[in-house]
């Protein structure tokens, strides 16, 4: 029985890289031969009070160096007990800097799960990270913008790559809905770029919509939400591949807004219209633009048929088979 554990930083609500993370976790337990599980870190306590009080002080650190072993401690100060024989660890690329102190220090096999290419750099002790991705058996990415950056950052690793595709369940979504006037969004990647274009749009929008945020909520009530709702709003920034405008495209939206530069591998028209990062004045805009769209679920249901495809539970569990064959 191979056992495949997956490092994570702590989530109330798994979201993003933690729920992609969640997935391939249950799915590899559904097999035969394998299981698998999820270790959470996080900071003590001490540490957190140290890193919020440097935020306070200065806003940019001349001594960075990102997490540090030592301020380490697994949830519930779990036990970390790992076998070199049965265990395969699977590390986020944020903690790839600790493969040494957590696993070649033992010989313990792992490969590092590059999610955002944009946070390659975790840390800045370059000799922990070039060590990591060196000793990494391969490196997982689900989209050509990480494979870039990894081929960049670390060009000895990049035979390394195993392609792997995160899913949407669109048979969670249910496009029949009837849709009201209603515009979604999602303020948390860049707060004061979302606050202006809302701040803008409430001045113009008629009073017949809505705007909502749908920050921090379980899946299923965003899923309701999108179901409902005619134009998502994407503040995307520099992201692996981000999910919320692919769940609101299988859910009937008109998406408007940034890629976040993976996001252009299915940022395709008519579904989506591309803003360039800051161009707030652009963004509402096309948003006036869109909002008496005719019949834009149907006439749209082949590429949103496309999308479901690509990003499919099929296509994700295909992968992940690929990659555990990697490991044996």
């Amino acid at each position: 029985m191979k056992n495949i554990i997956f490092f994570s930083n702590v989530s109330k609500t798994p979201s993003g890289g933690i729920k992609i993370i969640n997935q391939f976790s249950s799915y590899i337990n559904s097999l035969n031969g394998y299981k698998s599980s999820i270790i959470e870190l996080e900071k003590n306590k001490f540490y957190k009070w140290i890193g919020s009080l440097k935020k306070k002080i200065s806003k940019q650190e001349k001594d960075f160096t990102g997490w540090k072993y030592s301020e380490l401690k697994t949830k519930n100060n779990k036990k970390l007990s790992l076998n070199k024989k049965k265990d395969f660890v699977i590390l986020p690329e944020i903690f790839a800097h600790f493969a040494e102190d957590f696993l070649i220090n033992d010989e313990i096999p792992y490969a590092i799960f590059v999610q955002n290419g944009y946070a390659i750099f975790p840390t800045n002790e370059n000799k922990k990270l070039d060590l990591a991705y060196k000793k990494a058996k391969f490196i997982l990415s689900y989209s050509k913008d990480i494979d870039e950056c990894i081929s960049l950052a670390f060009p000895n690793s990049k035979n390394k790559i195993l392609k792997v595709v995160p899913s949407v369940d669109s048979r969670k979504l249910n496009v029949r809905s009837k849709k009201i006037n209603l515009i979604t969004y999602m303020p948390r990647k860049l707060p004061k770029h979302s606050e202006l274009v809302i701040s803008f749009l409430k001045k113009k929008l008629p009073s017949n919509w809505k705007i909502k945020s749908i920050e921090n909520l379980p899946e299923f009530k965003v899923f309701k939400i999108l179901e409902k709702s005619k134009i998502f709003l994407s503040f995307s920034e520099l992201e692996g591949l981000g999910l919320p405008p692919i769940e609101a495209a299988l859910a009937g939206n008109k998406v408007v807004g940034y890629t976040g530069e993976a996001g252009k591998e299915y940022w395709k028209k008519p579904i989506f219209t591309e803003i360039k990062n800051g161009d707030v004045k652009l963004f509402c805009e096309k948003i006036f633009n869109n909002l008496n769209l005719k019949n834009f679920v149907q006439k749209t249901k082949i590429q949103r048929r496309k999308i479901s495809i690509k990003y499919s539970l099929l296509n994700e569990e295909k992968s992940i088979r690929n990659f555990l064959k990697k490991i044996n």
